[in-house]
């Protein structure tokens, strides 16, 4: 069975046709720059050039950067504030000639795609995935279940939010290098780790392409900590699963 996903980010948008039977992108992925301002009339254009490319036709799942309830968006952190209220499905599906469209979290999406086929897969205690990009986004999972919306890369960490000192973007704006950057995740997870006790984090985004240059430099964190299998891919595959589950 194959569904289109879609990941919104606030740097880029990507999409492709998901195998749900394998878990993995049915072709390779089209990707396109987030406009900038990131408004819902811009971004719906770039998601409906991302669904066009494939002649796509079907069903859709999506993921946003904040807070979803009901298919609307609550926050906006790093796109455009314009968002917080929009009825992001209904936006989305008109653009796309009314086919069904669900959105979830961007992080929520992942952390699903990576508990069913990923690094998650098997683990029944607390886990918690980390999505390190343009900000922080986090998906929690007790008992296999969903707790959604956690919104943890904004927990306050030394008087500011954690995300604007530990995300991937924060590292790039402040040309750090992996040892200071890996530092400053390491507080971030020991931090979340006081909080929730997980026994696993598995670390996502674009940077977890990359793991293997910061990981081992983080010490002192009692949970398993491991790179998000389907890397940068999981949103796409989250939100394909996420639309097959309401067709």
């Amino acid at each position: 069975m194959q569904i289109f996903g879609v990941d919104i980010g606030g740097s880029g948008i990507k999409g492709a046709p998901v195998d749900l039977n394998r878990g993995d992108l049915a072709k390779e992925r089209h990707k396109v720059l987030t406009p900038q301002p990131a408004t819902p009339d811009g971004v719906a254009d770039k998601v409906q050039e991302v669904v066009e490319h494939f002649g796509w036709t079907g069903p859709v799942g999506a993921t946003f950067p904040g807070v979803m309830t009901g298919g609307t968006a609550r926050t906006a952190a790093n796109v455009d504030k314009s968002w917080i209220g929009t009825d992001i499905q209904g936006l989305v599906s008109d653009r796309l000639g009314g086919v069904p469209v669900t959105v979830l979290n961007d992080a929520d999406a992942a952390g699903v795609a990576e508990m069913h086929f990923g690094a998650g897969r098997g683990r029944t205690g607390t886990v918690i995935l980390l999505t390190l990009g343009t900000g922080i986004g986090s998906a929690l999972f007790t008992g296999g279940r969903l707790v959604p919306n956690t919104e943890l890369g904004h927990l306050e960490l030394h008087g500011h939010d954690a995300e604007k000192k530990a995300s991937s973007k924060a590292k790039e704006d402040e040309d750090l290098d992996w040892e200071h950057w890996a530092h400053r995740v390491q507080k971030y997870l020991a931090h979340v780790e006081m909080l929730f006790s997980p026994e696993l984090f598995i670390i996502g985004g674009g940077v977890s392409r990359k793991s293997h240059k910061f990981l081992p430099l983080i010490k002192g964190i009692r949970a398993d900590l491991v790179p998000a299998e389907l890397q940068n891919n999981a949103g796409i595959v989250g939100a394909a699963m996420a639309a097959a589950d309401k067709v």
